[in-house]
């Protein structure tokens, strides 16, 4: 097939999938795997795992990134990027309408009902994630011992870029006493990131911001919240409110959830604002995917990158947990709100199988219902 050829059929199949895919990185990488292995044979089921397990060896999110490892495998350069934009393209655009419309009817009364019980469920949500990820995570008593040390460290206030650096190279060292050597690998170029301060709300802080997020986001798109709570949030740039909203939108909406960037961008500086979070949030995806695919084979046999995401992973879990913790406290407020949680929570715990999407339309149906008693 002719590379044209092979670009189109990329465009086509990843524009499906960025309309449709809803339910989160685990499920768009099952719809993957399904159109791109079983239907149309583009590569074997191993090779494909191998390229899941790459994906976790460089920040930015799983499930894009695998779109971009497909693209680059079947067309180069030009297929990695058709397929990355193809899959984000339809999920911007989507929460930019959300964005939209939230800005200009989000306070009025007839919304808010619904509003007030999407915030509870949200929480039992981002919860499971962290349940789900902590329980692959949390390989060893060593990681274990890192976690909790790592969710002192954010109730405390640590910025949540130097607990991720110290957690991985604690890891690293971890390692390295075990195997009695003292080679350390560096992930100092990544420190220059922690001098950004976004203490204006500006189109180049709002791009800055959302740049360094995307270029140091390890795990779960979840993790982009409790980035943010503490980037923005905690410098009165955005309110906890719509923080908690934008996790909403990610849950309702299709494709990557990191096009909530766009939603929050939107909120802080309009238009301008949401084009240059979200080319902030994916421009790293696209660079990491770019550099390091053909040095996947090798990167993966190295236990020393290994034991340093390992690390990172379990403190990405902690910082999760962390946010979970002070939106709890903002947001359960009163009777209604902890009603709303609790029964979010057992939909999520022990009705494994209810879609997010329906956790957070039923949360706000029910915040709506229960404004009325």
């Amino acid at each position: 097939m002719s590379q044209k050829k092979e670009l189109q059929a990329l465009a086509k199949l990843f524009f499906k999938l960025g309309s449709i895919a809803f339910g989160g990185p685990a499920a768009h990488i099952a719809m993957l795997e399904d159109e791109v292995v079983k239907k149309r044979k583009w590569m074997t089921d191993q090779h494909f795992l191998d390229l899941v397990g790459a994906t976790n060896l460089i920040p930015g999110p799983n499930s894009t990134e695998m779109t971009m490892h497909v693209g680059y495998e079947r067309a180069g350069w030009k297929g990695l990027f058709v397929a990355g934009i193809c899959f984000i393209f339809p999920a911007v655009c989507i929460t930019a309408l959300f964005a939209w419309l939230y800005q200009s009817y989000g306070q009025l009364p007839n919304v808010k009902p619904f509003i007030y019980g999407i915030k509870p469920a949200v929480i039992s949500i981002i919860l499971m994630a962290a349940y789900k990820l902590g329980k692959k995570a949390i390989k060893n008593t060593e990681l274990a011992i890192l976690g909790i040390a790592a969710l002192v460290a954010c109730v405390f206030g640590i910025n949540e870029i130097t607990v991720l650096l110290v957690s991985g190279f604690l890891g690293l060292a971890i390692y390295t006493l075990k195997q009695n050597t003292n080679q350390l690998n560096s992930f100092l170029p990544l420190l220059f990131l922690q001098a950004i301060d976004p203490s204006k709300i500006t189109g180049l802080k709002i791009f800055l911001t959302f740049l360094k997020v995307g270029a140091i986001l390890y795990g779960s798109g979840y993790v982009l919240f409790a980035f943010l709570d503490t980037e923005l949030v905690a410098n009165g740039l955005l309110s906890r409110q719509i923080l908690i909203d934008a996790v909403a939108i990610g849950q309702i909406t299709p494709g990557p959830v990191l096009s909530t960037a766009t939603f929050i961008g939107w909120q802080m500086h309009g238009f301008t604002g949401a084009i240059l979070a979200t080319l902030g949030m994916f421009l790293p995806s696209f660079f990491f995917v770019l550099l390091l695919n053909p040095l996947l084979p090798r990167l993966q046999k190295s236990l020393k990158i290994k034991a340093f995401l390992d690390a990172v992973n379990v403190a990405a879990v902690a910082l999760i947990v962390a946010v979970c913790f002070t939106m709890a406290k903002d947001t359960l407020t009163d009777w209604r709100t902890i009603v709303i949680a609790i029964v979010s929570l057992i939909m999520v715990f022990v009705f494994k199988k209810v879609n997010s999407v329906a956790i957070v339309l039923g949360g706000a149906v029910l915040g709506y219902l229960l404004t009325l008693v």
